[in-house]
């Protein structure tokens, strides 16, 4: 089981008409996949613009749902988490600085295509939708390489390639 921690308008992008559909859509396809899967998931969503005044946090199925509070980003938020909950987290966001900030806190981070991807793949492969997807990074031939200009062997994944790969096998 995976501890997941999921930028939530990062992942959905905030380019639709009815934001509230396009999130309860979201938690519909996290929560059967948490079903598929077990893992263990957080979805952070920003209310910084018309939130309430404190953090909210909810339950559906096995998924937790954190509104950040009015002036509070999620990606604050997310930070915090990681901060606090020692748990091997896998964050998924493509936001370079909470990118950087995971790997920090030797953390993986996968963007936000990767883990959409994933979570299609293995809703396809179970009947959950419609069409099935050829999952990516089965193999490391399959990752992409760093540029051969490095030190060491250029044939070898780096130390955070590998953590990555073996946290997508996971999914």
């Amino acid at each position: 089981m995976a501890h997941i921690l999921i930028d939530g308008y990062n992942l959905i992008g905030v380019a639709h008409k009815d934001l509230e559909k396009a999130r309860n859509r979201l938690i519909e396809k996290l929560a059967r996949y948490t079903g598929l899967k077990g893992h263990d998931i957080t979805l952070v969503f920003d209310g910084w613009k018309n939130g309430q005044g404190t953090e909210t946090r909810t339950r559906v199925s096995s998924i937790t749902i954190v509104y950040s509070r009015i002036g509070e980003n999620a990606d604050f938020v997310i930070k915090r988490i990681v901060n606090e909950d020692k748990k091997q987290w896998i964050v998924v966001s493509s936001d370079r600085e909470i990118a950087d900030f995971a790997h920090g806190k030797d953390l993986v981070c996968i963007s936000s295509d990767e883990f959409e991807s994933r979570l299609n793949s293995g809703l396809a492969f179970s009947g959950g939708e419609g069409k099935e997807e050829v999952l990516m990074y089965d193999s490391e031939e399959d990752y992409d390489r760093m540029p051969v200009h490095r030190k060491g062997n250029p044939r070898k994944l780096s130390k955070r390639q590998q953590k990555k790969l073996h946290v997508l096998k996971k999914l």
